[in-house]
């Protein structure tokens, strides 16, 4: 069935976090190919329908300019709707922020209890609290951030909330001072780390210039290393070159390659092509060197 846009109830659009990366493959997609999958609607007031699953889908149809959606109505009750579609998502890796406020919404909005939740979800009502506890924990201003995709989740749950908790308007300074950009888990690891390790005056000049401290903490690193002997530069080296295969080995394991566009498709393969010559340039040079860089015997001459 075709909805008009204007028909959408988004109310639940706050219970996942943006992708932008994905969404901009999804927008890609959808102008090539136009949409393949329904949406999952509910019945709402009037001719309204309230969007279950879809919301990405939704958000680039809307960019594109289009009217109008394909959907799919489930003959379900709203809770009934939105844990059936976490249910089916099991394995699809929403976060631990994703499910906080799903919990968080069908207490609040239709009162169910925690042990009904942990029965419905079939987890424990210990994993339900912890859930619940980690969105209210984390103030509201930076759970936006983590729905807007601007913190990535990992780095919200394991540094953000335990700054919250010790000190919630640091931890709001901090995340306004990084501004729009995005850090990684492990940058942020580095800022919570020097955050607690710091005295009073350099945790204020960690939370006001937070870039320029990684900035800093990185050009330590590069001169750490032009320090090290040149035999200890080439482990290192190797050592993250194995690193890298096996990271992308794993990705390739996961099926990441299926979920590649024909325009991602071409850009990878131009890039493991470089990348194979790259290594075998490097491997070539490595047979060689090994192979005529032993000591020779010098029969007793000096």
């Amino acid at each position: 069935m075709d909805l008009e846009l204007h028909q959408l109830d988004l109310r639940y659009e706050l219970l996942r976090r943006r992708a932008p990366e994905q969404e901009k493959r999804l927008l890609a997609s959808l102008a090539l190919t136009g949409q393949q999958t329904p949406i999952v609607v509910v019945g709402g007031e009037g001719a309204s329908r309230i969007v279950v699953d879809g919301y990405k889908r939704v958000r680039a149809l809307r960019r594109l300019k289009a009217d109008t959606v394909r959907s799919t109505t489930w003959d379900l009750a709203e809770a009934e709707a939105l844990m059936l579609e976490r249910l089916m998502r099991a394995s699809g890796g929403d976060d631990a922020f994703e499910q906080g406020w799903l919990l968080q919404e069908l207490e609040a909005r239709f009162g169910i209890s925690h042990q009904e939740l942990a029965r419905r979800f079939d987890k424990s009502q210990s994993w339900v609290s912890r859930r619940l506890s980690l969105v209210k924990q984390l103030p509201v201003e930076l759970q936006r951030r983590v729905q807007e995709g601007q913190l990535v989740p990992h780095a919200a749950m394991k540094y953000l909330v335990p700054m919250a908790r010790a000190n919630r308007q640091a931890c709001l300074k901090l995340v306004e001072s990084l501004r729009q950009q995005r850090p990684s888990s492990r940058q942020m690891g580095a800022l919570y780390g020097a955050w607690l390790a710091g005295d009073a005056e350099q945790r204020e000049r960690i939370i006001a210039e937070p870039w320029l401290f990684l900035r800093a903490q990185q050009e330590a690193r590069r001169a750490d290393e032009t320090e090290k002997p040149p035999a200890q530069q080439l482990l290192a080296d190797l050592g993250a070159l194995a690193g890298i295969c096996r990271r992308s080995g794993a990705r390739l394991r996961a099926g990441v390659a299926q979920k590649l566009s024909d325009a991602e498709r071409a850009q990878v393969s131009r890039c493991f092509q470089q990348a194979r010559a790259d290594a075998e340039a490097l491997f070539g040079l490595l047979d060689k060197e090994l192979m005529h860089a032993r000591p020779e015997p010098t029969h007793s001459h000096p």
